[in-house]
C-alpha cells in the first residue's frame, strides 16, 4: 500500500483583474444617460450630498462662499446633526409659523407671509445646520407646482356620468364599464359576460353602452375601429348609406383600391375622393388625448456649425449640460466642526464619504462631457460630405471605427450616443443616426461603399417622382440603382420599402390612376 502525503503550501503571485466598483458602475450608467435622465440624477444627489451645489453661469469650478439656500450665519456644529434628524411638531410650529396640518400656504397665510417676511428671521436653524427659510415657503413657492395634473379618461367619462341623468342600475353598468376602456377610448371586454356577471338583463346593457358612447370624446366606448369610426360620423350627421359601404370595407380603403369602392357606394370619383378625406379626418383613437404622459421636448447635446475657414465648430450644448461644484469652505468649516461634536468618528466619516462621493461625480461629468464631445468630433470628421451635400452623401459608419479614432471600446461610443442628438447645419439628428450599414458598390464606383440610409433615401426619391403611367417595379428600382453606382438586391429594396411604409407598385398604380381620375 503506497501512502500518499498532502501538503498545504502558499504561493504569492500577481494577478490582473478589473473590478467593478459601484463608482465605476455608476459612471458607465451616467455616459449612457441622456440629458433629461442625468438632470433628474443630479437633482436626486443634490438632495443627498449637502456638499454639492448647481454651478451658475460663469461660477468658478470650486466655490468658496456659504450657497445662497443657506443662512448667512455661522452654521452649527455638524455633531449637533449626529445624523439623526429630530424635529418636533412644536420646532416646525415655532420657526414655519405654521403646524404640520398646514404645510401648505393658503391664499391668506400667503399674503400675510408675503407682509412680515421682513420683520422675521429668515432663516431658522434645525437640527443644527439645516436651515429653513420662512421666505422659501412664500416667495420661492411655485404654484405650478400645486396645480392639479389634466384628468385622465377614466376621470373625464366619471365625471361626465356623474351629471348624467339615469336608473341605479345603468349606472352601475356604465362605471362598471368605465374601468374596461384602455387608453385609446376602445371597450375591451365582452358585455354579454359583464351583463351575466352583474346579474343585470340585457336592456340595461343595451342602455348603459348608448350612455357611454354618448360621451366626450366622440367614438369612445367603440369596440372596434369600425363602430369608432361610425360613431364619429354620425355625430357629425355625415353616416348615409354610400359612407356606410366605405365603412363596412375598411380593409378595401386600407389598400386604397377606390375602383372596388366605388362599385359598392356607388360614388363617382371626386365624391370618392371628398369621402375618403373625410375618413381620414377622423380620430382612431380619441382617448389619446387624455393621455396622461408629458410631452418631453428633445435637445441637442452638441451642436456642429460652420466656420469662417470652412472648417466646423463643434461645441456641448451648455443648457443641457448639468455642472455641479463642490462647496470647499463649507465642507472645511463642516469638517472642522467634527471634531468638537459628541461623535467625531461617525461625523467625520459621514462628512468624508460625502466629500468623496462630490468629488466623483464632479470628475464622472466632466469625463462624461469629454467622451461626447470626442465623439461627436469623430461623427463630423466621417460625415463632412453629409453636412455640406445632404443626405445622399451620408457614408456608413460603425462603432469600432469612432472608438478607433477616439481609442476608446466601442461600449463605451455606443453609451455615449444612447439617446443622445446632435444639431447640425441639416437639422437636428440622434448621434445613432450615422451609424449605418455599408452595401456594396458597383465597378466603377469610387468602392468606398454606400450608406444604407442614404440608399433608403434615393429608393423614396425615386418613388415620389413616379406618375400613375411610370410606378417603378422593385426590379426597376434595383436597376436604377445600379445605374447610381449601388449594387443592392431586390428583397434589400423590398425589405427597405416596407420599412418606409411604401406599398407595393401594385398598389401606388392603383392609388396614382385613382388620384388622377378624381383630379
Amino acid at each position: 500500500m503506497i501512502g500518499l502525503s498532502q501538503k498545504l503550501k502558499l504561493r504569492q503571485g500577481q494577478t490582473q483583474s478589473l473590478v467593478m466598483t459601484p463608482q465605476l458602475s455608476q459612471s458607465i450608467k451616467l455616459l449612457a444617460m441622456s440629458n433629461i435622465e442625468l438632470d433628474a440624477f443630479i437633482d436626486e444627489q443634490l438632495e443627498k450630498n449637502p456638499f454639492l451645489e448647481r454651478a451658475e453661469n460663469g461660477a468658478d469650478d470650486r466655490r468658496s462662499d456659504v450657497p445662497e439656500s443657506t443662512s448667512s450665519n455661522e452654521r452649527e456644529p455638524l455633531s449637533a446633526l449626529s445624523l439623526e434628524l429630530d424635529v418636533s411638531a412644536q420646532t416646525l410650529a415655532d420657526n414655519l409659523g405654521t403646524s404640520l396640518e398646514n404645510v401648505f400656504p393658503d391664499e391668506q397665510d400667503y399674503r400675510n407671509d408675503r407682509t412680515s417676511v421682513g420683520n422675521e428671521d429668515k432663516s431658522a436653524s434645525v437640527s443644527g445646520g439645516l436651515a429653513i427659510s420662512s421666505a422659501s415657503s412664500s416667495d420661492d413657492w411655485d404654484i405650478a407646482e400645486r396645480a392639479t395634473t389634466a384628468p385622465s379618461l377614466h376621470d373625464h367619462l366619471h365625471e361626465q356620468l356623474s351629471l348624467m341623468r339615469c336608473e341605479l342600475k345603468v349606472r352601475f353598468f356604465v362605471q362598471t364599464m368605465i374601468e374596461f376602456v384602455d387608453d385609446g377610448g376602445y371597450l375591451q371586454l365582452d358585455l354579454l359576460a359583464l351583463t351575466e356577471r352583474l346579474d343585470s338583463t340585457e336592456e340595461v346593457a343595451n342602455t348603459a353602452i348608448d350612455l357611454l358612447q354618448s360621451m366626450d370624446p366622440c367614438g369612445v366606448g367603440a369596440r372596434d375601429l369600425r363602430e369608432c369610426l361610425t360613431l364619429q360620423l354620425r355625430e357629425r350627421g355625415r353616416f348615409d348609406p354610400a359612407m356606410a359601404s366605405l365603412i363596412d370595407n375598411l380593409p378595401l380603403l386600407a389598400r386604397r383600391d377606390y375602383a372596388a369602392l366605388a362599385k359598392l357606394s356607388g360614388l363617382d370619383a371626386s365624391d370618392m375622393r371628398a369621402a375618403v378625406l373625410e375618413i381620414q379626418a377622423l380620430d382612431p383613437k380619441p382617448g389619446t388625448a387624455f393621455s396622461s404622459q408629458a410631452t418631453q421636448h428633445v435637445a441637442p447635446d452638441a451642436e456642429v456649425r460652420e466656420a469662417s475657414d470652412g472648417s466646423w465648430i463643434v461645441e456641448l450644448n451648455s443648457e443641457t449640460l448639468p455642472r455641479v461644484l463642490v462647496n470647499e469652505t463649507y465642507l472645511t468649516r463642516v469638517d472642522r466642526d467634527c471634531a468638537k461634536g459628541a461623535r467625531p468618528t461617525e461625523a467625520h466619516e459621514f462628512v468624508q464619504q460625502c466629500a468623496a462621493d462630490a468629488n466623483w461625480l464632479t470628475r464622472s461629468l466632466d469625463q462624461r462631457a469629454n467622451t461626447i464631445l470626442k465623439v461627436c468630433k469623430s461623427i463630423v470628421s466621417r460625415q463632412d460630405a453629409f453636412l455640406i451635400h445632404g443626405i445622399d452623401h451620408l457614408r456608413p459608419m460603425t462603432l469600432k471605427q469612432v472608438a478607433e479614432d477616439i481609442s476608446m471600446h466601442e461600449s463605451s461610443v455606443s453609451r455615449a450616443t444612447s439617446n443622445k442628438y446632435l444639431m447640425t447645419p441639416r437639422g437636428l439628428f440622434e448621434m445613432k443616426y450615422f451609424f449605418t450599414t455599408a452595401l456594396g458598390a458597383t465597378e466603377g464606383d469610387d468602392g468606398s461603399g454606400h450608406s444604407a440610409e442614404a440608399v433608403r433615401a434615393q429608393i423614396r426619391t425615386l418613388i415620389d417622382a413616379e406618375t400613375a403611367r411610370t410606378v417603378l417595379s422593385d426590379d426597376a428600382i434595383v436597376e436604377a440603382l445600379r445605374g447610381r453606382g449601388v449594387d443592392i438586391a431586390r428583397r434589400t429594396v423590398a425589405k427597405y420599402r416596407d420599412a418606409m411604409a411604401i406599398p407595393s407598385s401594385v398598389q401606388r398604380r392603383r392609388e396614382k390612376r385613382a388620384i388622377e381620375q378624381a383630379g
